[in-house]
C-alpha cells in the first residue's frame, strides 16, 4: 500500500517550471503571428476604404459636371496626401500612406499639385491615383473619353 500514495502524490504536483515556460512561449508566438496578420489585414482594408471614398468623389465630381452643365475639378496635393472636390473640404489620407498621380499636362497645378477635370457631357481630362501603403496598392484609373472611374487592387507595384 506504500507504493500507491507514492503515486497518488506525484500526480497531483501540478506542472514543471520548464513546462510553464514552454506553454508562455507558444501563447507569446502566437500572439505575435495572430497580431502580424491582423495589422496586415488592418492596413489593406485602409487603403481600400481610403481608395472607394476618393473613387466616390471623383464619381460625384463627375455628375456635378453633369448636372449643371459645366466643367468641374477634383484638386489632387500629392505632398499632402489630400484632394478636395468641388464644394467640399480637403481629404487628408492616413499618415502612412502614399500617393501618385497621372494626368493631363496641362491639368499639372505645380510639383506637387494636379486636378482630374471632368465635362460637361461626362468625358474627363484622364489619368490615375495610386494609393500605396507598404505593399498594398490600390490604383484608381479614369478614361477620358468616357470619364468612368475605376477602382483595381494590385498586390505589387
Amino acid at each position: 500500500m506504500g507504493a500507491r500514495v507514492r503515486t497518488a502524490r506525484r500526480a497531483t504536483r501540478g506542472f514543471t517550471l520548464i513546462e510553464i515556460i514552454v506553454v508562455v512561449a507558444l501563447i507569446a508566438v502566437l500572439t505575435a503571428i495572430i497580431a502580424s496578420v491582423i495589422s496586415g489585414g488592418l492596413g489593406s482594408s485602409r487603403v481600400r476604404a481610403a481608395s472607394k471614398d476618393l473613387v466616390a468623389a471623383l464619381r460625384s465630381t463627375r455628375a456635378m459636371a453633369v448636372v449643371e452643365r459645366e466643367s468641374q475639378v477634383l484638386v489632387l496635393d500629392v505632398e499632402r496626401r489630400a484632394y478636395k472636390a468641388p464644394g467640399r473640404d480637403w481629404v487628408e489620407l492616413p499618415e502612412d500612406m502614399e500617393m501618385s498621380m497621372l494626368t493631363a499636362a496641362e491639368e499639372q497645378l505645380d510639383e506637387g499639385q494636379g486636378q482630374i477635370r471632368f465635362f460637361p457631357d461626362g468625358s474627363s481630362t484622364g489619368g490615375n491615383i495610386e494609393l500605396i501603403r507598404g505593399e498594398a496598392v490600390w490604383r484608381i484609373e479614369i478614361g477620358w473619353l468616357t470619364g468612368e472611374v475605376r477602382m483595381n487592387p494590385e498586390a505589387n507595384r
